[in-house]
């Protein structure tokens, strides 16, 4: 293939199609390292659609990154609901950090340094520089794996082909203009080579596009069938004052959901909580009853059923526990999983008291 002419071709419908993203410089505008770096952090197992609305919200709190450095990380972490993966908002604070104190507040043009900054991975990397100051990087997304996956038909699948088509998406990238075409590339699989019924008359690689040629161009990029997610159980502890204020705690820094603020709970586990073993992970001593029902939520490799138990909780916290009344979660990071938690315990309550 001549690369020089695919390259040439892809920026021309670049300047024609390109999406108007609130991150991306407009044409003759010099990009912002910190917008390029908070939207790829944002747009990470996220969609576009989720991220634009967020992304304004977020710049307008925290506008550079010395603002972001200097803010609490709790402020961070509440600000983050509903954008999911928490450590990503973890990392995103210390990174901003590191760049204030070992960069003097300015992102580092060179790969190997931004990869060596928090939250940082090759592909991160990769797009900061490519987007951020146009440097010959080859970010690989999920986009650009699909185009290049059928560009060059390759037939293996993922995850075992992802160097292969590294390799072949870096033949690509041009000398001139790396960043838009890197965008190009993007927009080209976002919005023509789909993965479902891609566009391929719009696409302007339609005449070298060898999966097109073979009439395979929808099955590719091949995948590995996933193995099914293990099942873990839990119970959660909610404990009501008097004053009806209740017992929370802030799960460990490191770890799923790390940070965040949540209900007392029983380990995660494969087996299903007996009684006695429930009473004996309590937070508080009380008479503990279930809640009837379950709250089921999935996470990346494994899907939860929490049981809810609710019982009396004293009025001064054990150590390590807070007393919130429930009109003030809001002001709590609580990850998408304890929302529903607390949605669940509402529901279940109107419903007794209706039957009472």
């Amino acid at each position: 293939m001549d690369t020089k002419k695919l390259a040439a071709t892809l920026l021309a419908w670049y300047d024609r199609h390109r999406r108007d993203l609130p991150w991306r410089a407009r044409p003759g505008e010099k990009p912002d390292p910190y917008r390029v770096w908070l939207s790829e952090i944002m747009l990470q197992q996220t969609t576009v659609a989720t991220v634009g609305p967020r992304f304004g919200a977020f710049l307008a709190r925290w506008p550079n990154v010395r603002a972001l450095a200097a803010s609490p990380l709790d402020d961070v972490l509440h600000e983050w609901q509903g954008l999911g993966y928490y450590a990503r908002a973890r990392n995103l604070h210390a990174c901003a950090r590191e760049i204030v104190a070992a960069h003097g507040g300015k992102f580092p043009r060179d790969e190997a340094m931004l990869r060596a900054l928090p939250g940082i991975g090759a592909y991160t990397a990769a797009a900061i520089a490519a987007f951020a100051f146009d440097l010959p990087a080859t970010p690989l997304d999920g986009n650009i794996e699909r185009v290049v996956a059928r560009l060059f038909a390759v037939e293996e699948p993922l995850p075992g082909a992802k160097e292969k088509i590294r390799a072949l998406a870096a033949t690509l990238t041009p000398a001139t203009r790396p960043g838009d075409y890197a965008q190009a590339a993007m927009d080209l699989g976002a919005t023509i080579c789909t993965p479902l019924r891609p566009a391929c008359a719009l696409c302007p690689w339609r005449e070298p596009c060898q999966a097109r040629a073979r009439g395979i161009a929808e099955e590719l990029p091949r995948q590995k069938p996933k193995k099914a997610k293990p099942q873990r159980y839990g119970v959660v502890f909610w404990a009501v004052r008097k004053d009806g204020a209740v017992l929370l705690r802030r799960r460990p820094d490191k770890g799923l959901l790390g940070g965040m603020m949540e209900f007392p709970s029983t380990p995660w586990r494969e087996a299903k909580w007996p009684t006695p073993a429930v009473i004996e992970e309590s937070p508080v001593r009380s008479d503990w009853r279930p809640v009837p029902g379950l709250v089921q939520h999935s996470f990346t490799h494994f899907d939860l059923a929490l049981g809810i138990w609710i019982g009396t909780a004293p009025k001064k916290p054990p150590e390590g526990f807070v007393a919130t009344p429930p009109e003030r979660f809001g002001t709590l990071a609580l990850p998408t999983l304890m929302k529903k938690v607390a949605a669940h315990v509402k529901d279940a309550t109107s419903r007794l008291e209706r039957k009472g």
